[in-house]
């Protein structure tokens, strides 16, 4: 169901179902798309659990969630995706609550830094970070996420559509190029998303998974990624402000959650699915279901990158 809300143009906006009694996660909820997920589970009713890896701009994020939905019960947890260790430790701490788990939405993430950086376990930045941290910590979890028949939902983007999985070097450690290597771990998340809601139907596992991409939204990833290790400031986050400014090719946060805000609570949003925007490019615009990219269409693809993902992390999602 789609209302209209007045900003001075008229936008579509979802209605949210009712959550009252669910429990979600939403992963990098201390700002940006994330801390608008997180806002708008809250007003719906859901009880929300923010892991973050900064102490102080969680607190903040609580903050904001709260003054956004007065009552609403939201805790944060702490969580570095960069370290296999810290994503152990949450789970164990949640599997500790017992709490089953409803909503997952696998939002944070890590965007082209310039130079080569790596994880506490070596692995590329990105690829560790957006893929496989994701990929370790849904896995220890997967008792609570089929106790709450959970909906997943996966952050993707369009980049995925150019991204590649080079086998041979997953890790960028022969060749790192930023771009390249952000593409392959948004693909990394697209092929996840997708085989996750394959091995559940085929295991029985209930949970229903899907994935979302944003489209070209003005957020602070645009900025602290190509920033990382640079003693000037990228050009990146410049470049996206005056086309926002301008609303040509980039949309706001509250418009670039909508995707995944469809793909995790309406009741017509599919497992095995994927979520954009409806304009020009997947630029910007409405959410709706996409023709899966070419890159990401090999299922076999799919298995082998989660029997490598599950060697690497040492985790294994067992649905027994």
């Amino acid at each position: 169901m789609w209302d209209t809300v007045d900003l001075g143009v008229v936008v579509l906006d979802l209605t949210v179902p009712d959550l009252t009694g669910k429990l979600a996660v939403v992963t990098g909820g201390s700002d940006g798309l994330g801390l608008g997920l997180a806002t708008r589970l809250a007003q719906a009713g859901a009880e929300v659990v923010l892991p973050v890896r900064n102490p102080v701009k969680g607190a903040a994020a609580l903050d904001v969630v709260r003054a956004a939905a007065p009552g609403a019960t939201v805790s944060t947890r702490d969580l570095d995706l960069a370290s296999l260790d810290s994503v152990a430790a949450l789970a164990d701490t949640l599997l500790a609550e017992g709490r089953p788990i409803h909503l997952m939405i696998n939002n944070a993430g890590v965007m082209t830094p310039p130079t080569r950086h790596a994880t506490a376990e070596g692995f590329e930045l990105q690829f560790g970070t957006n893929h496989l941290g994701h990929f370790a910590l849904n896995g220890r979890l997967l008792p609570l996420l089929r106790a709450g028949r959970a909906r997943v939902t996966t952050m993707s983007s369009s980049a995925a559509r150019s991204g590649r999985l080079d086998w041979d070097d997953l890790q960028s450690g022969n060749r790192y190029a930023a771009i390249r290597a952000y593409n392959a771990a948004k693909l990394a998340n697209l092929h996840f998303g997708l085989e996750l809601d394959r091995r559940s139907r085929a295991g029985g596992w209930g949970i229903v998974s899907n994935v979302a991409h944003p489209g070209t939204t003005m957020t602070n990833l645009y900025a602290s990624g190509p920033n990382l290790g640079r003693r000037r400031p990228s050009p990146h986050h410049a470049v996206l402000s005056r086309l926002a400014r301008w609303g040509f090719l980039v949309h706001s946060v509250q418009a670039g959650l909508r995707p995944a805000l469809y793909a995790a609570t309406s009741p017509q949003a599919r497992g095995g699915r994927f979520y954009g925007p409806d304009g020009l490019g997947q630029f910007t615009g409405a959410p709706t279901e996409l023709a899966v990219y070419r890159s990401a269409r090999r299922t076999d693809d799919a298995a082998r990158l989660w029997t490598v993902s599950e060697r690497l992390v040492g985790v294994e999602f067992s649905g027994g």
